[in-house]
């Protein structure tokens, strides 16, 4: 894979199951070694992210929330792990809510909370590090339709206002167009860049703008470059 992310792009990735979306956000997030080759982030090794005060946040398909524990002290966790004091952590807390439109559910067990809400909380906890990159996995994957194109808007304005550098995997060709302003795809395993498009729509953007022809020819190009690959990791390999 060679690919170079700029900081403050919203990229979102697209490719087959299985091309390695979820393994190349492991490598950046420092969680896999890459077997070969070499992984900068700020332009040092993956190794000295500590010598760079930067800060990385990993969004999972799933919000991992501890069941037993309210939403604010969910959203705390990477603040108390990292030793935060305890009055800057909670004002920080008190943002990263505010940011994701919970405020008023600070004290909720999780149980308490849709599908839609527990994912805000995860986003928040991903936010409340104020990252300079954000790693998300299919953050969005297990919602329903109507969530899911709220929640959309509500990331894309959450980037909007800070610009912060945001990785995205996704399998959803309109989800990839909306959210980002450059989508790369993924060739079938091994997984390799087969396409990197720049998203020329304006922001802010509005749900209505997936009707525009722009979208719809992107979209277009896109399908079919993720649907080759689809078929040619189906495709029972030559004898």
């Amino acid at each position: 894979v060679d690919l170079t992310i700029e900081e403050g792009e919203f990229v979102t990735l697209l490719g087959p199951s299985g091309c390695g979306k979820s393994t190349l956000l492991k490598m950046v997030a420092g969680l896999l070694e890459p077997t070969d080759g070499r992984l900068h982030l700020w332009r040092k090794p993956v190794a000295q992210l500590d010598e760079s005060g930067k800060q990385i946040a990993f969004v999972f398909q799933s919000p991992t929330l501890m069941p037993w524990a309210s939403v604010q002290t969910n959203v705390r966790l990477p603040l108390d792990l990292a030793g935060v004091p305890r009055a800057e952590a909670d004002a920080r807390v008190t943002e990263a809510l505010a940011l994701v439109g919970l405020s008023k559910f600070a004290n909720a067990l999780p149980r308490a909370l849709s599908g839609g809400m527990q994912m805000r909380v995860s986003i928040a906890r991903g936010l409340v590090t104020q990252p300079d990159l954000l790693l998300m996995d299919e953050p969005f994957g297990a919602l329903d339709h109507q969530t899911r194109e709220l929640m959309q808007e509500l990331l894309l304005g959450i980037w909007e206002a800070q610009k912060k550098t945001v990785l995205f995997v996704t399998h959803d060709i309109d989800e990839a167009v909306f959210m980002g302003n450059r989508v790369v795809v993924m060739s079938a395993r091994p997984g390799r860049i087969k396409l990197d498009r720049s998203v020329p729509l304006a922001h802010p953007r509005h749900y209505l703008i997936k009707t525009s022809p722009e979208f719809s020819a992107l979209k277009a190009e896109l399908t079919e470059a993720v649907r080759a690959e689809v078929l040619a990791s189906q495709t029972p390999a030559a004898v």
